[in-house]
């Protein structure tokens, strides 16, 4: 992907400190099972400290402030996030503009190992997540490596644009209403029923984060497309419910296929039409 440094002050690097009270996740089984759990945390974060918790019990521990210096490689990568999410933030706030839509610009946080925020404790094993109630992207950038090595995702720096593009679609979601009206119909729904709406809620931040590369194909170089498509397809439920267990359970599903994933992400980037993605529509009966 072709980019230049850009700045944002509502972009946090985290990355290097330590602060009391951190949660910090046990590694082994128990660290995978919540990293798979929470691929593309979406707008999960309310329930993540609920997770840590039932997940690591006492291994939560205090530490003291201490910071490291960030290698040369860690630095880049930090400055090519904030970049992504400057351009996601000036793409979004002109498709607003343009619709006749009041934008609020989220946040971003960059952290290691743990991060305490509005929706409680987090651990790298998370994923990338964005919370509602600080309405805040946050994301610890060697998740990428975990995709990449555990799960057969190609890897790339596009890889890393599309998932700082889909999180940003939840905050779209959030700032539209339409997570909102999502918990409310989840509360009188069946765990199978809330689980669809789950799905629908996945997919459409995937088509918004389609939508959001259709609007910056001069920054799109051979193999960004294919870079998006691999993280999509290594991280739908059917794919990480083969590896976990060996038959996947649709009815559980809360992010989607691998196939539908793609789909949307296409449909976004095809169409770069917002009023394409009603996800809802398509997918409930």
């Amino acid at each position: 992907m072709k980019w230049d440094k850009k700045e944002s002050g509502n972009f946090e690097d985290r990355r290097g400190m330590s602060g009391s009270g951190k949660a910090v996740l046990g590694g082994g089984i128990i660290g995978l099972i919540v990293l798979l759990l929470n691929m593309f945390g979406g707008e999960t974060g309310q329930t993540i400290g609920t997770i840590i918790e039932q997940t690591q019990g006492s291994q939560t521990q205090t530490e003291a402030n201490q910071t490291r210096e960030l290698s040369a490689e860690e630095k880049e990568l930090g400055d090519f996030a904030e970049s992504c999410f400057v351009y996601n933030t000036e793409t979004w706030a002109r498709i607003f503009e343009e619709n006749s839509m009041d934008f609020e610009e989220p946040g971003m946080v960059l952290f290691d190992d743990g991060v305490n925020t509005a929706c409680g404790s987090a651990t790298s094993a998370a994923g990338p997540f964005y919370c509602p109630s600080d309405k805040k992207i946050y994301m610890d950038l060697r998740f990428f490596e975990e995709l990449k090595n555990r799960f057969g995702a190609k890897g790339g720096d596009f890889a890393i644009a599309y998932v700082i593009a889909h999180e940003m679609g939840h905050h779209l979601q959030t700032i539209l209403g339409t997570s909102g009206k999502v918990r409310q119909l989840q509360a009188e729904k069946s765990e199978k029923e809330a689980n669809k709406l789950s799905v629908c809620l996945e997919l459409q931040a995937d088509f918004y984060a389609g939508v959001w590369a259709h609007y910056n194909k001069n920054l799109l170089e051979s193999g960004d497309i294919e870079e998006a498509l691999s993280a999509a397809n290594a991280v739908g439920d059917d794919a990480i419910q083969s590896k976990m267990q060996g038959h996947v359970t649709p009815d559980s599903f809360t992010h989607g296929t691998s196939e539908q994933r793609m789909y949307w992400f296409k449909k976004g980037y095809t169409s770069g039409d917002i009023k394409q993605g009603d996800t809802f529509s398509a997918l409930l009966d």
